[in-house]
């Protein structure tokens, strides 16, 4: 088949599979447990908050996980029991930047307690320019630098909503930045000599590959994976590839593979997956990042 109108076709199909997993699962039914009135009760609104407010807060926290498991946070949006859930809680930790188009909604319920907005202090990606804090690219919790950031802005949070607790919360808050801070020099030691130059499947890796010196290039130029690859963008992708001599094509956990193992075919290369660590999988953040780096390090090393 010409290359072109496989292309097209594919460009075509990709939009269908990537709305079906943007649409499962909309309606909620995570169980919201509030069984111990002395502790802080705490809703994240996607995994990766979730283990950062768990390691934070401990046996002092009832944490509860907003997005159900297996459901792209990108597109999700609460339900009126949802909503009822969030009034009951004392702070609600959210990413940010735009992340959870949700949350300003909960301004005309009269939410009571803290919107925790960890992005606070990092500078933005903004298309072509930065700010501080605009609406822009959210993917900060995937750069281990940041990542830090959002650590310390919900134990500060945890701090000041319970201040008998605040040493608690501020030294478990410092035990896992050393964790952090162990990840990013290991990341930085490993790649430092490696080539630049990777596919990723959406937009999502720039923080990354920002503040370790890496140029990503994307299937779906979009800050969601459910945008649409055209047949001109995957021609582009394979030329480019093709001319870096990449022989890695990056897809994600729940996305449909077809499109980054059509682009791996043309190029003779293989795929391998970069986690967004946005769904709820097995491992842990430092686990989940780890492998990210030993993928990064078969394309780039």
């Amino acid at each position: 088949m010409n290359i072109q109108i496989k292309l097209a076709i594919i460009a075509i199909a990709i939009v269908i599979p990537l709305s079906s997993i943007a649409v499962y699962g909309t309606n909620s039914n995570q169980q919201f447990t509030i069984t111990d009135s002395s502790k802080l009760q705490v809703i994240s609104s996607f995994y990766t908050l979730h283990e950062f407010s768990q390691n934070i807060g401990q046996e002092k926290v009832d944490v509860t996980l907003l997005v159900p498991v297996g459901v792209e946070p990108h597109d999700w949006g609460p339900t009126i029991k949802d909503v009822q859930r969030m009034q009951k809680s004392d702070l609600i930790i959210i990413n940010g930047i735009g992340f959870e188009n949700w949350v300003d909604n909960l301004d005309e319920t009269d939410y009571q307690g803290v919107i925790v907005d960890t992005s606070n202090g990092i500078l933005v990606r903004n298309f072509d320019q930065e700010q501080i804090n605009s609406s822009g690219d959210p993917h900060i919790w995937l750069n281990p630098v940041y990542a830090k950031i959002q650590v310390q802005n919900i134990a500060n949070a945890f701090s000041n909503s319970d201040p008998d607790n605040q040493q608690y919360y501020q030294s478990n808050a410092a035990k896992y930045i050393e964790q952090l801070d162990l990840l990013d020099l290991k990341i930085r030691n490993e790649l430092s000599d490696c080539n630049q130059d990777f596919v990723a499947f959406h937009d999502a890796f720039s923080y990354f590959a920002d503040e370790y010196n890496l140029n990503q290039h994307t299937i779906i130029s979009s800050n969601s994976p459910h945008g649409e690859a055209t047949a001109r963008t995957l021609e582009e992708i394979i030329s480019t590839s093709r001319e870096l001599n990449i022989k890695v094509i990056f897809s994600e956990e729940n996305v449909n593979t077809r499109t980054s193992e059509i682009i791996a075919n043309e190029i003779d290369g293989k795929v391998l997956v970069l986690s967004t660590l946005e769904i709820f999988s097995d491992g842990t953040y430092i686990s989940k990042m780890t492998e990210n780096l030993n993928n990064l390090r078969e394309a780039l090393c």
